[in-house]
């Protein structure tokens, strides 16, 4: 069951993630590109962390459940948005980050949004729940902005391009599933509740 509490370890650990995102981006923008994996790596983390402390001390709460997926979206799309600007990173081949896998990002969050919105507006449902696929995407999102972080700082461009193709092919597949994935979970509550 979900707790209403909203001094709980992990969602100061969310709020703490939502507190980076500015650093994160003023780093990369000012050129501390090693000072802003660190911080974007500290980030990332705190993300697994908080979500297993919820479980382990059974402090999920309904706050939680809103705003841990919401700082994951603004983490990465600051992330990903900043690093396809040219000029922000050190001329290293495979970057910046192309444009195309930025939207595939973006367009993802977009998607997810809306549908959620839209099935809000209509049914009042609220037992929105992140996918498995969608926590998939959102850890090679984080891996993957690492690993150009990472190339930056050291000037190895290795896998870039590959990483640039599982990210795009996770966020549309993991978009396209969390409409199916809404669909399943809207049928156990009717199921429940007649």
């Amino acid at each position: 069951m979900a707790s209403s509490s909203i001094l709980t370890i992990p969602n100061l650990l969310t709020f703490l993630r939502m507190a980076l995102i500015p650093v994160f981006a003023s780093l990369l923008v000012y050129g501390y590109t090693f000072s802003a994996l660190v911080v974007f790596v500290i980030a990332g983390v705190s993300d697994g962390v908080d979500g297993f402390l919820a479980r382990k001390f059974n402090q999920e709460s309904e706050l939680g459940t809103i705003m841990d997926p919401i700082a994951d979206k603004l983490l990465m799309t600051t992330a990903f948005i900043i690093l396809t600007f040219p000029g922000i990173l050190p001329p290293v081949r495979h970057l910046p980050v192309p444009f195309w896998v930025t939207a595939a990002v973006i367009g993802r969050d977009v998607l997810i949004i809306s549908v959620a919105g839209a099935i809000y507006i209509m049914t009042d449902f609220r037992g929105f729940v992140p996918s498995w696929l969608g926590k998939v995407s959102t850890l090679v999102q984080v891996i993957a902005v690492a690993l150009v972080l990472f190339s930056a700082v050291t000037g190895y461009f290795i896998f870039l391009p590959t990483t640039y193709s599982i990210v795009v092919f996770f966020a549309f597949i993991s978009g396209f599933h969390y409409i199916f994935h809404v669909a399943r979970l809207m049928k156990e509550e009717e199921a429940k509740s007649s």
